[in-house]
């Protein structure tokens, strides 16, 4: 799977895990074409896995956060205003984008942006006239 292809796979779904597994699709391991025994780091794969999920966290169509059970989870844009109806009953964390900076060192750190200061206003608008079971449904909640 390259990068076009899990973009695609992550709006196809809507909200996936990064490398968790849950209730929902894994996108490392749709990008390894197969179930992933142990860490996707070791897998003999792993630097491409590591190319293709870097690019698609970095794409602005989708929202890295920690939504499912405080595992990294990636939600596409068309969801946005779902989870902006919603943010009231999540909790805050949950909802903060989570951003991989490299330091000068080389070394990763994670940033994290509160909701809503990452909300585009198109998104607060439609979520402002969401039901909020309407909104559950969209993902799966």
């Amino acid at each position: 799977m390259n990068v076009q292809q899990a973009l695609a796979f992550v709006e196809q779904h809507g909200v996936v895990l990064a490398s968790a597994r849950g209730k929902v699709p894994t996108l490392t391991e749709a990008i390894a074409g197969a179930p992933i025994k142990g860490s996707w780091w070791g897998h003999p794969e792993g630097k491409r896995i590591f190319a293709v999920l870097s690019e698609v966290q970095e794409h602005d169509d989708i929202l890295v956060c920690r939504l499912l059970a405080g595992k990294l989870t990636l939600v596409h844009r068309r969801l946005w205003p779902a989870l902006a109806a919603l943010a009231s009953e999540l909790p805050a964390d949950a909802l903060a984008r989570v951003r991989q900076v490299h330091t000068a060192t080389g070394k990763h750190v994670n940033e994290e942006i509160p909701f809503p200061q990452w909300l585009p206003p198109d998104a607060a608008v439609d979520a402002a006239s969401m039901d909020p079971d309407r909104a559950r449904a969209a993902l799966g909640l």
